[in-house]
This record gives C-alpha cells, structure tokens and sequence, in this order.
C-alpha cells in the first residue's frame, strides 16, 4: 500500500500552565472527552534521559495480533488483515507497519513519536517456535499485542519542566491543537470512588507453589534448567474508578515505569522497575534484575541487608545466570556487547533489587522489532535456557499467563524502544484486578523462601488496592 502521509507538529504549553499542573491531572480530565486513552510516567527524575512522562489520546492507526491473527488499522478507518504467521512473521509484519508511516516533522519540539502499547506474554509463540500447552483463560484474555499510533501526544520534560504538545494529523487535515490546549485551561477535575471486595483468591494455593517450585529445583539438579521463574496468580473484584489503584500504587511503589494503558473492556496498569529492553540511537540495553530481599523500612537495617543481597550466594548465582542470558540475547543483533554495570544494590518501596546493565551496538542488518522479539521474554521472567524454562513454566503453572511478564511502553518510528516488563501491575477486566508475581527458582532455592519472596513482590500491589479506597 501507499505510505500514509502524517504531519507531526508541535507547541510549547505556556510555562504559567505547565509549573501547576501534573499528567495526573491533566490525565483525569482527557479520559472522559478521549476514550482510550494512555499515561506513561517516570519517578526517575535524575538526568535528562529517564525524566519524561506522556498522555497519548486519539488512536490514529493500530496494529494487532489477537488469537494469532495480525490485523491493521490505518487513519480513515481501514481495516487491512495481515498475513498468516506461516508466511511472514509478526515482528517482520509490526516493521512494515511502522516503516509505512511518512511523517514530516514540522516543528524541532517534536522529540517523541512512534507506537505505544504492549506485547503480553503469550506473544513469545509468535516471535518462536514455542506453542504453550496450556489453554488461554477467556476471564483475563487480551490481544496478544496491541499498539496504537495516536494524534495527540503530550510529553512533560520533568528534567526541564517543559511541557510540549504534539499533533500527528493525515495529510489535508486540518490541525485541532489550540482546542486541545484550551483543555489544559480547565481545572476541573472529577473524582470517582474506588471499592474492592474483601475476599481475594489465587490460581494454587501456599502449599501448590512450595511443591511447583520444588518441582522447578528437579530440573535444575537435572540439568534441565540452570534458573526458572514460577509464577502465581491472585485476583479480586471491585467497583468503581480503578485510576485510583494506580494513584495509589505510584505513591507507594514509585519506579521509573508507571503506566496506566486504557482499552475500554480492559485496562493495563502498573509500577514497573525493570525495562524489557531499551533502544537508543543504535545502541541496545537490557537490564536484569535478579537478586530480591524484602526491605525492613528501617535504613540501617536495609544497608546492612544490602551488603547481605550483594554476598547471597544464591541472589548472586541467579543473578549471573541472568547477565549471561541477557548477553545472549542481544549477541544476536549486536556486537560489542558488554557489562556496563554490575550487580548494584537498588532500592525500591518494599524490597531491594541486584541490577546490572548490559549494552550492545546494533548491527546495520538488524531492526528494532527483531531485536524486540529476540530478546522476549525477560530472562528474569522466564529463567535460563529461555525456551525449556518456558516450556516446563507451560508445564507446571496451571493456566496460561496473559499479559503478566510482558512489556509495554513506546516504540519509535525512529527505531528507539523503551517498553518496561509487566510486573508489579494489575490488568483490569470485568471489575476484577489480576496480578501475579513470580521467584526465581535454582537448585540451592529453599521452596518457602521463594514463597515469601512472592508474597514480597505483591506487598506493594495489595497495599495500593487498600489505599484505593480512600481516595
């Protein structure tokens, strides 16, 4: 087809606007006008290159896979199926897609343009030859991956406290940007109350993930397996405005991935730590997190426990089986591959992180969708070889996964990518939370510990469900 002509530009909103006002509440007064609409924030407000947050509204164009079959919506409403997976795979597919975008930048504030969405878990049997045994839950069940090219963007600078709205419209269209900013104008607000039920429930129970995970520790003293993650799942219904989960949750849990992603019959929210994979002007990173000791809220206890997190040697075994998997992983698309940063203590609201950064140069033959798909899932997901790791994850968790351990976030027409893993998030779906979390399973794991390890990831996840409710 035709490439689809766009004309991005972009204005500065007023600094005696942008000083008092917050994506959050600029958040909650476009969703009701805009359907569909998304948030992506950072606590990392450090340096310049993690300090941004944007709300994307107005789908333009959107490209699917649901139930394995790819389809493609473009501006004006055309519906274009894409091909069976058996002739031309998903990622070649998602690169045709973006590469039939034609955007002239009119404007140099324009720092930001590309798809925003996710790619759930189940989407790996789409990048591999894997296909999971277990059967897909329609209770928690999503397109496998969703991304939307929007017509408005607003990117908040946080680093600089600049604000700046960007406009993607088709050819021959006119520019509706001064109504959009004459939005930012109004202060009103509305508020909706948030109300879980009391009871939640999981998939197994306490005493089913102490036997799963030892079942995990046979694989790896068989060598089967050097790491893999098991994972639990807890759900619990409600009513009411669930954006005040993710309020709650970014107060507690701030991470440098908060994102609140609306699709209407459900919706994706969370406070991610880890990214699934960054790409930056040719440069690939991924950043395990692997190594986990739920913190004291005292500081002194928690420095001492640190130094405890950096001499484990079971954090640490785990955590280098990760960093050489995830030196793999990019090997495939890239050359000089390196260790950047290793094994450094990260502090988060309920528990404290090993973190390590591995870098590579992309190679000239290589494209961002490939390398997205050659990367997926995070290691620290799925465990060490990858595809056995995930066909005994198949094998012993009882239903299919969804959206849990995927990744979502921003990918470039300019070849950038920066999407978080989804963890320490709820999808939301017919006024029920899920959310999951899962531990790293070696064979020096003590089955209760893992336990608690689980119990730990979700601690900030419960607290906000809580917290919600007195919003």
């Amino acid at each position: 087809m035709d490439k689809i002509k766009i004309v991005s530009s972009a204005k500065r909103v007023p600094a005696n606007i942008a000083d008092i006002i917050t994506p959050v509440s600029i958040y909650l007064k476009i969703r009701d006008l805009y359907p569909n609409s998304i948030l992506l924030e950072s606590s990392d407000y450090h340096g310049n290159n993690n300090s941004q947050s944007f709300i994307c509204f107005e789908p333009l164009s959107e490209f699917k896979v649901n139930k394995g079959q790819v389809s493609m919506v473009f501006p004006g409403g055309e519906i274009i199926p894409g091909k069976e997976t058996s002739v031309l795979d998903v990622p070649a597919q998602l690169d045709g897609y973006i590469k039939s975008f034609d955007v002239v930048e009119s404007d140099p504030l324009v720092n930001v343009n590309g798809l925003f969405g996710y790619s759930s878990y189940d989407a790996v049997q789409h990048f591999e030859s894997i296909k999971f045994e277990n059967k897909v839950s329609e209770e928690y069940e999503i397109p496998e991956m969703r991304y939307n090219y929007y017509r408005y963007i607003l990117a908040f600078n946080h680093f600089s406290n600049q604000l700046n709205l960007i406009e993607n419209r088709p050819e021959g269209e006119e520019s509706k940007m001064d109504e959009i900013l004459n939005l930012l104008y109004n202060r009103t607000v509305p508020a909706f109350k948030f109300q879980p039920d009391s009871e939640e429930s999981s998939n197994i129970t306490d005493d089913e993930f102490v036997e799963m995970v030892k079942k995990g520790k046979e694989h790896c003293f068989k060598g089967d397996v050097f790491q893999i993650v098991l994972a639990r799942q807890f759900k619990r219904k409600y009513s009411g405005d669930e954006f005040n989960v993710y309020r709650a949750l970014r107060n507690i849990n701030p991470s440098p991935y908060l994102f609140f992603f609306d699709y209407g019959s459900y919706k994706i929210l969370g406070s991610s730590p880890e990214a699934q994979l960054v790409i930056e002007k040719g440069e690939a990173t991924i950043n395990p997190i692997a190594g986990t000791f739920k913190r004291t809220g005292d500081d002194i206890k928690d420095r001492e426990l640190a130094e405890k997190l950096s001499n484990d040697p079971k954090e640490n075994a785990e955590h280098v089986m990760l960093v050489d998997l995830a030196r793999n992983d990019l090997s495939r698309n890239c050359d000089k591959v390196k260790v950047k940063t290793y094994k450094e203590v990260q502090y988060y609201s309920h528990v404290l992180h090993l973190v390590s950064d591995v870098r590579g140069q992309l190679l000239e033959s290589s494209n961002t969708c490939r390398v997205m798909a050659d990367t997926f899932p995070a290691g620290t997901l799925s465990g060490a070889p990858k595809f056995m790791a995930m066909e005994l994850i198949d094998k012993y968790e009882n239903q299919n996964r969804g959206y849990y351990g995927g990744c979502i976030g921003m990918l470039g027409l300019d070849g950038s990518f920066n999407q978080a893993i989804m963890i320490r998030s709820f999808l939301c779906k017919n006024n029920t939370l899920f959310y999951q979390a899962g531990a790293g399973v070696v064979s020096e794991s003590v089955p209760e510990s893992e336990l608690a390890e689980v119990n730990n990831k979700l601690g900030a996840l419960k607290k906000a469900v809580e917290l919600a409710a007195e919003f």
